[in-house]
């Protein structure tokens, strides 16, 4: 730290006392009665400046009556600020604080006195506000059912393996799906798990090599599911399992009158004991994983005269197959944000002589409330049924839409 010598101590009182008495003198009063800016400490706060103030244009600031007190305090706070700037330039080791670098003021408060003991204590003030009572706010009745329905209608490309089980093939086409999902409202009914989904997805397309139909079905598919539990521990629920999954219109092969498929024709139940993870986060995150160790499936074709029903895994012939084994189901929706969601599903059941699943995934691009780009993929694996040459066991469906939507929703 710079001393300073004695020298400019002595000049700094000189120049107090003096300011101090032309202070009284001008002002009339004695020298302690007033203060003066003049000698509090030096702060620096960035506007030190050592040239002369830029002159105020003539009638800034004036009054209609006599301003010259008005005039004489403007030219002496700039006196002030002025000799303040040149001390600070000129003798900067004086400058002890920073305007930048000033501790905050300390709270208002009141300063109690006790008498008894001779003290003073500083207390924070008190503040009093009036006690304002809300008015009651209305009470939502509760749903026990929470329902969701989505509709949309929308253009389409696809590609479809040649083996696809419900045939099809490559196509520009319409696409109509509806979703409706009906589930228990668990903040009313906590210990029990009641889900319930319905989806029939419909497409249509204009087909350029078949000479037989002008239009051809590229996508036909109801699927129902249902799941019923009761809770275990925290988010497992011991549970019963139902699937249901089958088509409503005809379709053919590409040039010939081959039926592939019809209305329960192939048609799939699926029935599970088991039990049930479910966990949701808001209406942004959602995860369900249902395990049935005993499960029951039936395979059912109701034309077998026209269709041939190896093509489902069932024995020539014969209009089912029933089998017992076990299954799983997963599902996942994921909304990143309020226009971007991902849903996925994952199927699989076996009898332990063969494996048969379904993979489901479903990129949904929300373009303004009614507008959506939808990506959709399908990968099936099905040992049952005769093995493909280019694909093997598997199969698999893309489709990519365009088109509109329209969404339902009830809440709490």
């Amino acid at each position: 730290m710079r001393m300073i010598s004695t020298k400019h101590c002595l000049a700094i009182a000189v120049m107090m006392v003096m300011g101090l008495a032309g202070h009284a003198q001008q002002s009339g009063q004695s020298p302690a009665t007033e203060p003066d800016m003049r000698y509090a400490p030096l702060i620096y706060d960035n506007e030190a400046r050592q040239e002369a103030p830029a002159a105020q244009p003539s009638g800034l600031y004036s009054l209609d009556a006599g301003d010259g007190w008005l005039q004489d305090a403007m030219a002496s706070a700039e006196r002030t600020r002025a000799i303040r700037d040149r001390a600070m330039i000129g003798n900067p080791q004086l400058v002890a604080y920073n305007a930048g670098r000033l501790p905050e003021a300390p709270p208002e408060g009141v300063i109690p006195s006790d008498p008894r003991q001779g003290k003073l204590t500083i207390a924070p003030a008190q503040v009093v506000v009036d006690e304002v009572t809300p008015p009651d706010a209305p009470v939502l009745p509760l749903h026990n059912w929470l329902h969701v329905f989505n509709a949309s209608l929308q253009f389409t490309q696809a590609y479809i393996s040649g083996n696809w089980y419900q045939g099809g093939e490559n196509n520009l086409a319409l696409l109509g799906s509806i979703n409706w999902n009906c589930n228990l409202n668990q903040d009313v009914h906590p210990n029990w798990l009641f889900n319930n989904a319905l989806s029939y997805k419909l497409g249509i397309a204009t087909t350029h090599g078949d000479s037989i139909r002008k239009y051809m079905i590229n996508e036909d598919n109801f699927l129902f599911t249902s799941q019923l539990g009761y809770k275990a521990v925290k988010n497992w629920y011991y549970s019963a399992m139902l699937q249901f999954t089958t088509q409503f219109l005809n379709n053919y092969k590409v040039n010939t009158r081959t039926m592939t498929a019809a209305f329960l024709a192939p048609a799939e139940l699926n029935v599970g004991l088991g039990m049930t993870y479910n966990y949701k986060k808001a209406d942004d995150r959602m995860f369900t994983l249902a395990i049935a160790p005993i499960s029951y499936n039936l395979k059912y074709c109701r034309n077998i005269t026209d269709i041939d029903p190896t093509r489902f895994g069932i024995n020539a012939g014969h209009h089912s197959k029933s089998t017992v084994g076990s299954n799983f189901e997963a599902k996942w929706l994921w909304r990143f944000t309020p226009n971007v969601m991902f849903t996925s599903r994952l199927y699989m059941f076996t009898n332990y002589e063969y494996v048969q699943g379904d993979w489901e995934n479903t990129l949904d691009l929300a373009i303004g409330k009614y507008l959506t780009t939808q990506l959709y993929t399908h990968l099936r694996f099905d040992r049952s049924r005769a093995r493909d040459d280019d694909w093997n066991y598997w199969q698999f469906k893309e489709i990519l839409s365009l088109g509109v939507v329209y969404r339902f929703a009830t809440v709490n």
